[in-house]
C-alpha cells in the first residue's frame, strides 16, 4: 500500500456520537481535535507558541506560497482542521502545506466544507507543554497513516526545529537545527531560514 492509499481501517469503526457532539459543542475560543476517538479539548496557544507560528507562516509563506523571493508552487493554511479515515480522526496543525498541484483551488467552491480531507505534503507542530505529548504521539501517527510526507517540530521555549521526512511508514529524523543557525529545512531548501527570525519578540 502506498502512503497515499486509504489507510487499512475497518468502515464499520465509527467516533463515539458523544465524542462528536462534545467536538461539536467545543467553545470557538478552545482547539478541539479526536484522535483514535478520543476528545481532546485545548486552550488557544499561549504567545510564545502563537508568535513562533505565525512568523515561520510569514518566513515560508512568501517564498513558497506567493513566490517572493522564491520559487512558489505550495498552498499554506495555518491551523486547518483536517478529517482523516472513516471514524474520522479531526487533527488540527499549527501549519500545514500542500503543493499547488495537488490543491490548485485552496478556497473550493461555496458548498466546500470547513475542514480538508486532502493530506497535506508538510505539517508543523509548535510544541507546547499542554500539547507535547499528543504532538509526539497520536499525531504523529496519524499524519505517517496519512501520507503526510514531511512534519516540522518547532519548541519555541527551548529555540529547536526538528525535521522529520516520512520514511515508508515511519518517520525519520532527518535534522535538529537551535537557536541563531541559518538552515535550510526541507522541503524548503530552496530558501536559506534564519532561526532568530522565530524567536525575535
Amino acid at each position: 500500500m502506498s502512503p497515499r492509499d486509504p489507510p487499512d481501517t475497518d468502515a464499520t469503526e465509527r467516533n463515539d456520537p458523544s465524542v462528536e457532539a462534545a467536538f461539536q459543542a467545543s467553545p470557538p475560543e478552545m482547539v478541539a481535535e479526536i484522535l483514535d476517538g478520543e476528545l481532546h479539548v485545548s486552550p488557544r496557544p499561549a504567545r510564545p507558541h502563537a508568535s513562533v507560528a505565525s512568523r515561520l507562516g510569514v518566513l515560508i509563506g512568501a517564498p513558497f506560497w506567493l513566490g517572493t523571493g522564491g520559487p512558489g508552487g505550495w498552498v499554506f493554511i495555518d491551523e486547518p482542521e483536517l478529517h482523516f479515515g472513516p471514524r474520522p480522526d479531526k487533527l488540527v496543525p499549527d501549519l500545514a502545506g500542500w503543493r499547488r498541484e495537488r490543491m490548485p483551488d485552496v478556497l473550493g467552491g461555496k458548498d466546500a466544507p470547513a475542514h480538508y480531507d486532502l493530506a497535506p505534503d508538510w505539517v508543523c507542530e509548535v510544541l507546547s507543554k499542554s500539547t507535547r505529548q499528543r504532538d509526539k504521539g497520536p499525531k504523529q501517527r496519524i499524519y505517517a497513516r496519512e501520507g503526510v510526507r514531511h512534519m516540522w517540530h518547532v519548541d519555541p521555549l527551548a529555540r529547536t526545529l526538528d525535521i522529520f521526512r516520512l520514511q515508508g511508514s515511519q518517520w525519520l529524523l532527518v535534522d535538529s537545527f537551535a537557536e541563531d543557525q541559518r538552515v535550510r529545512a526541507e522541503p524548503f531548501e530552496a530558501i536559506e531560514l534564519d532561526l532568530t527570525l522565530l524567536w525575535s519578540r
